[in-house]
């Protein structure tokens, strides 16, 4: 595998149909099962890893957030990957950088509402993988569902040629949901983080069992976080998978999302919720400790 810094480095490497796995790096299993199942449907495969600052609210967050180039470039190589590129901030926002991309009504409510331009940020940075790397399909994890509809929309709406899969979830043995972040639970606040799934599957085994109600589903849910000391809720919230968009009765597949701080540590996560089969994808769990945590 080779680490490049440019788009015309990937361009002039990159043959076949190319599969795009954009991140932030730090990788953890539900990075290296997009990276896999790319590698299993495309010639080349290109991850991206790129910590953008446009996304990020909060100056301490991005200056917390973890890297390690070295590390996820030998877990890139492992997973599947021919190229990685790592573009610098001067190279991805040149000078005084005027256009930003924004998806209205996807990115209006639930992360949008707390988090001030968030996804104008990740509207701006994909759709500038899309058009330097040019890939035939792209790879998105579930986890960030919000963010997996404004993507498809972004797609839609600029006419990118570019197919968008969404994969599901990836959750630590316990089930919560696998974050770079969750490197920085630990003692008490470790265990208070599972509030967020043990809410979500309570509210799944509802929906599991019948219930088609918005408001008796985000009231269950949000019932069972408040059960959790040391949980700040910020939102429990339903909206369709396709464009966000809030509903009263599920008629249609959603997802049921949660988000919450357990100390210093902000952490989202979410169920979908599908009435054709009845059947909620809580996604999938781990045997082992994470590679987070320093494993093979």
């Amino acid at each position: 595998m080779k680490v490049v810094h440019t788009f015309e480095e990937v361009r002039d490497l990159a043959g076949g149909r190319i599969g795009l796995v954009p991140t932030m790096g730090f990788f953890h299993e539900g990075h290296l099962s997009l990276i896999k199942a790319a590698a299993e449907s495309t010639d080349t495969v290109v991850v991206s890893v790129f910590v953008n600052p446009l996304q990020f609210n909060e100056s301490g967050d991005l200056d917390a957030y973890p890297r390690d180039l070295d590390r996820d470039a030998a877990l890139a190589e492992t997973a599947g990957a021919q190229l990685l590129i790592a573009p610098a901030d001067s190279y991805m926002y040149p000078r005084q950088h005027y256009t930003r991309i924004r998806v209205a009504g996807a990115s209006d409510g639930m992360e949008g509402a707390y988090r001030s331009g968030h996804f104008d940020g990740v509207a701006t940075v994909v759709a500038k993988l899309f058009a330097g790397v040019r890939p035939d399909v792209a790879f998105f994890g579930r986890k960030d569902a919000q963010q997996l509809a404004v993507v498809r929309a972004l797609a839609r709406d600029l006419s990118f040629p570019v197919e968008i899969r969404g994969l599901p979830i990836v959750r630590e043995s316990d089930g919560l949901a696998l974050s770079s972040r969750n490197i920085r639970l630990d003692g008490e606040i470790r265990g208070s983080a599972l509030a967020l799934s043990t809410a979500l599957f309570a509210a799944s085994d509802a929906f599991e069992a019948g219930e088609r109600s918005v408001a008796a589903l985000t009231h269950e849910a949000a019932t069972r976080l408040g059960t959790h000391s040391g949980v700040e809720t910020e939102y429990v919230e339903a909206a369709t998978a396709r464009d966000v968009a809030g509903v009263e009765t599920i008629e249609a597949e959603v997802f049921l999302a949660v988000a919450a701080r357990i100390g210093n540590v902000r952490l989202i996560d979410n169920v979908h919720l599908n009435p054709g089969t009845g059947l909620a994808d809580r996604g999938v769990r781990l045997s082992e400790p994470s590679i987070l945590y320093g494993g093979p």
